[in-house]
């Protein structure tokens, strides 16, 4: 089966030691994160994971069932690319001399819509949110003047449907709970 990028999203209460259990399942498929998000969710008291791993379709089924039979685990889905927005944010810290000294870093900046978040005499920080690929294309054109420091977050996703499908679990959830007591 062909190997594709799949962004898996996981809705849970915030509970200590989640991520390892989460992060155990994806070893026992012998499924490497690519990249690993964590924050609070739209919904008040649920946060909301985000990771990537190359995987196929049968196994990222597999896996996206077997988060789900955790406790504290509320949902979790797994989309293709073409079913998301998302973006990750890159940091570059760069010699300031080494900047000044070269007359197209402005034109470099602009042309990869990076900004810059701090300048000193020491260093300058550079920021760009993008795909993967944007953020390494500039990573690979400051190398030249000396990358210092570089990071890239995981990504962040939504999805491209209009309402968020976790929030129409809970919703059933409630009428369930409220139809019971009555």
């Amino acid at each position: 089966m062909e190997s594709i990028l799949y962004t898996v999203t996981v809705y849970t209460e915030n509970q200590v030691g989640l991520l390892n259990q989460i992060s155990i399942i994806f070893g026992r498929r012998r499924l490497n994160i690519e990249s690993l998000s964590v924050s609070a969710s739209a919904i008040e008291g649920i946060h909301k994971f985000i990771i990537t791993t190359n995987s196929d379709r049968d196994t990222i089924q597999k896996v996206v069932q077997q988060i789900e039979k955790r406790i504290d685990v509320l949902r979790a889905f797994f989309y293709t690319e073409d079913e998301i927005f998302y973006q990750e944010v890159a940091l570059y810290k760069v010699a300031t001399e080494k900047l000044l000294d070269d007359s197209g870093i402005e034109e470099l900046i602009r042309r990869h819509n990076a900004r810059i978040l701090e300048v000193n005499r020491t260093y300058t920080v550079i920021e760009k949110s993008g795909h993967t690929e944007e953020t390494q294309q500039l990573f690979e054109e400051l190398s030249k003047f000396g990358v210092m420091q570089f990071v890239r977050s995981g990504r962040v996703a939504i999805t491209k449907s209009t309402v968020e499908h976790v929030s129409l679990f809970l919703e059933a959830q409630e009428c369930r709970r409220l139809s019971t007591k009555e």
